[in-house]
């Protein structure tokens, strides 16, 4: 078993010189291995430098961003291939890491099949004074929706990627962990279909009395009421969705905006000015603004996303682009109050087909910090913090790690 390099693991292997002639040559093979696990080695990756245990091997760089670089590696240990994330400057400041830690608490809470699975965590330092680097091990998948996006999807496929998103999301709301920064570069697959959401470092609990911040989620991604600075409920992760699955659909990002102003000029453009009922809930100063912008009409469902866009009707499961359409522009609303929920999205017929009550209504994860969002520490406590949670042995939950949990065979594999 991999485990991270801590002070006690110094005193396990200090055996005396005749309990090592007495023991059987099994129990010493068993010492040498444990002792070979512990074993560190740098490598450069890109522009950065990797220092893992010896148990992971073959590392290849496959992504970067503002949390992390993440590479491939062949876990020797479990016999199989992992991702390998190392932090971004995790104590850079208070936020980053309390961000790190945020992401360690909620990895290790959830458990579901449309959730990235945490496999190990370590530092290669051994002390508080020297502790700078956090790698987080986990589950590898073959692509993100980036590369999904530019694939000629028929409405099985489509239908069935939303179905998983969505399913993952309702774990995270049932125990009110809002994530913020859906995107699809935080949204993974594998070539059997499989989803699962991932980058937990914004997410934030959603029962709590602090303003949120608007500034979280990617912008294109970016809800309106997350742009206008109203705060936010767990819906404001379904228009992410809905952003997602319009570029699946289309090909390209729904609201390009070039900065926070631009972005909502691109979501009213297209789908019209809110009426004033909404601007009424705005802050004085913001709904000045927005009513000194042009007025907007915007365009109906059908010019926005006509059915050439989408894939030919599904005879076999009755999908329709009609279904896919109206499901669009329910989860595109401006008015939050008005958008559709998760639950009711996991309805709609368009999803529907694919609905089992033990994915969906799986036990919610069980959060352990209760007062995570609330807490503020200084760098130097969050550190010992986050060094605690991983000094001793290795988080690991076998049954969700190990257990195959590819979709039954009622899909086909992307080709």
């Amino acid at each position: 078993m991999c485990v991270c390099v801590c002070a006690c693991v110094c005193a396990f292997v200090c055996v005396s010189a005749c309990m090592w002639k007495a023991a059987p040559q099994g129990f010493i093979m068993n010492k040498n291995k444990r002792a070979e696990e512990r074993e560190l080695y740098s490598l450069d990756v890109g522009d950065s430098t990797f220092t893992v245990l010896k148990c992971y091997q073959n590392l290849r760089p496959i992504g970067s961003g503002a949390q992390g670089i993440v590479c491939s590696a062949y876990d020797h240990n479990l016999e199989r291939n992992v991702a390998i994330k190392k932090l971004s400057r995790p104590f850079q400041n208070q936020t980053h890491a309390k961000r790190a830690y945020r992401e360690l608490v909620l990895m290790k809470c959830v458990n579901h099949k449309n959730i990235i699975g945490l496999i190990n965590v370590f530092s290669p330092q051994k002390s508080l004074e020297e502790f700078a680097d956090v790698y987080i091990v986990m589950e590898l998948m073959d692509a993100n929706l980036c590369q999904v996006i530019q694939m000629e999807l028929d409405h099985e496929r489509l239908s069935y990627l939303l179905y998983q998103m969505l399913c993952g999301i309702k774990h995270l709301h049932a125990a009110g962990i809002i994530h913020r920064d859906l995107k699809p570069s935080n949204i993974v697959v594998k070539s059997d279909c499989t989803l699962k959401i991932l980058d937990f470092g914004l997410a934030r609990t959603a029962a709590t009395g602090l303003l949120m911040t608007p500034y979280v989620v990617t912008r294109y991604y970016r809800a309106p009421e997350v742009i206008l600075g109203m705060g936010y409920q767990a819906n404001v992760d379904v228009w992410s969705v809905g952003c997602i699955v319009a570029e699946m659909v289309r090909g390209s990002v729904l609201f390009p905006g070039s900065d926070h102003i631009d972005q909502w000029n691109k979501v009213i453009e297209q789908l019209g000015t809110p009426p004033q009922e909404f601007l009424m809930k705005l802050n004085q100063s913001v709904r000045t603004y927005v009513e000194n912008r042009p007025r907007y009409a915007g365009y109906s469902f059908d010019k926005l996303f006509p059915d050439v866009l989408f894939p030919a009707d599904s005879e076999h499961n009755k999908l329709k682009a009609s279904q896919a359409r109206d499901l669009l522009s329910k989860m595109l609303v401006i008015d939050s109050s008005k958008r559709i929920s998760v639950d009711e999205a996991l309805k709609h017929p368009y999803i529907n087909v694919w609905y089992d009550p033990a994915e969906v209504e799986a036990p919610p994860p069980k959060i352990t910090d209760k007062q995570l969002d609330e807490r503020e520490h200084t760098v130097e406590e969050w550190k010992a913090f986050i060094l605690g949670s991983i000094s001793g042995e290795p988080f690991r939950n076998y049954s969700t790690i190990c257990t195959p949990t590819g979709p039954p065979n009622r899909i086909v594999q992307f080709s």
